[in-house]
């Protein structure tokens, strides 16, 4: 019977890591991204006789259904969960938990038995492998960054199912923090433990916003989507706007403020940059986007007027797996036809999205992070590098240009010059002075760690 262990140095106690792996949220945060995992029901609790069901992938489109049942739990020692359906012959994996230290073994036998061994024991070990050193370096981030926190927060948060959202509620979550979503259903109040808004008839139920010690704000319509009409223009811009003011207008009125209030924005507030460095400081930029982003920000005037520390978070091109910009490249670079775009001089000011989770968590407890700040990476590359390092990733050549006059036929020329033909060379200056350490200081790393290469 093959055997898997992996232990890992965690600063932390045994009652934290227990603590954190039987929150909301730490499952999620455990998936590999590159697996594509489905939760179709997720254990409740550590407790004996819960029971996780995922969909998994296999090889290639072929999936299959993995239930997992725990078997043994205790305080803080650790839990136990054995396969009760699922690709194994057998698997048994126990958690343990010491001060200091996470433990994980594994004892496994896979399908067909000591055949299954000989034929594909060492790719599957591999498999296992990599989906661990990816939990374990997940943990440790998570759990050293929370414990290092402020704790037992309620966080209001606006766009809670949406790719940055969900991270984020999952990941404080996980902290034992407290994350009520403003939803746009009355239904989903009482459904989802939410507070009601609507943007388009500028209703918010702001006496549920009393007491509430964070609200981070990620609303808005997805720029990427759909054409650049008036129309669409117009969505994007009240969906933002209008939804600033109204929760900035909220906030100012209550008799029991939000310590901090943290609305996103977005780099494009700097226009076409060139090679030029941004940062905070830097003047708002010219075109639809950079107008988009000074009347968004300038809504924000409500809150801060009422003394609430208020985080404008200018964020660049977040790096995921479930959604934004990385999954749309994917195709074209694993097929080794993916390169530079438009000449790929334009600068990507790229983040990957645990960075920005975890940059908006330490923005929530550092009373130093206030007013306009980057929510992008340290090292902003042309998007040429950028193609180069995606290709190293995924082992393909990466020198199949994009012409710009294709890009613009395809997307429109307005939206193709302002997303994707031009950038910000941005660094998040206010971010790195205030002490925020970053998990994916570079732009291959990040790549990597997402694809799990």
């Amino acid at each position: 019977m093959p055997i898997y262990h992996r232990e890992t140095p965690i600063e932390a106690s045994a009652e934290q890591l227990f603590d954190w792996h039987a929150q909301p949220g730490a499952f999620a945060r455990l998936l590999p991204p590159w697996e594509g995992t489905r939760v179709v029901q997720r254990a409740h609790s550590l407790a004996v006789g819960e029971r996780t069901i995922l969909d998994m992938a296999m090889f290639g489109p072929i999936r299959t259904q993995w239930v997992a049942e725990h078997t043994y739990c205790e305080r803080p020692t650790g839990f136990d969960d054995v396969q009760r359906e699922g690709p194994f012959t057998s698997w048994l994996h126990q958690h343990r938990f010491h001060d200091g230290r996470l433990e994980d073994r594994i004892e496994w036998v896979p399908p067909l038995g000591g055949l299954g061994v000989a034929v594909a024991g060492g790719s599957l070990e591999a498999r296992i492998d990599r989906g661990f050193q990816f939990r374990h370096a997940r943990t440790k981030e998570d759990v050293e960054r929370l414990v290092a926190g402020p704790q037992g927060l309620r966080v209001a948060v606006t766009g809670a199912s949406g790719l940055v959202g969900t991270a984020l509620s999952d990941f404080l979550g996980s902290g034992g923090h407290t994350v009520i979503p403003l939803v746009r259903k009355k239904d989903d109040v009482e459904r989802l433990g939410g507070i009601y808004w609507n943007v388009r008839e500028q209703v918010i139920d702001a006496a549920a916003l009393e007491g509430i010690d964070a609200v981070v704000h990620l609303a808005g319509a997805g720029v990427a989507e759909g054409a650049w009409t008036d129309e669409r223009k117009a969505v994007l811009r009240n969906s933002r706007v209008d939804g600033t003011r109204l929760l900035s207008e909220a906030l100012a009125g209550l008799t029991d403020k939000p310590k901090v209030f943290i609305s996103g924005s977005a780099v494009g507030f700097y226009g076409d940059g060139g090679s030029d460095v941004v940062d905070a400081t830097t003047a708002a930029g010219t075109g639809f986007l950079a107008d988009l982003g000074k009347a968004w920000e300038a809504t924000t005037e409500a809150a801060e007027a009422a003394g609430i520390r208020t985080v404008k978070l200018r964020t660049g091109i977040v790096l995921a797996m479930n959604g934004g910009a990385l999954p749309a490249m994917l195709p074209a670079f694993r097929t080794g036809t993916g390169g530079p775009i438009g000449g790929g001089q334009q600068y990507v000011p790229w983040i990957h999205l645990d960075d920005l989770v975890y940059a908006i968590h330490f923005a929530i407890g550092n009373e130093a992070v206030r007013g306009p700040i980057n929510g992008t990476g340290p090292t902003p590359v042309p998007q040429g590098d950028f193609a180069r390092a995606l290709g190293r990733a995924l082992s393909r050549p990466a020198f199949f240009p994009a012409p710009g006059a294709a890009v613009r036929m395809v997307m429109g020329g307005e939206k193709a010059d302002e997303l994707v033909l031009s950038g910000q060379n941005a660094v998040p200056n206010e971010l790195t002075t205030a002490g925020f350490r970053w998990a994916h200081p570079e732009v291959e790393g990040a790549l990597r760690a997402l694809l799990g290469s």
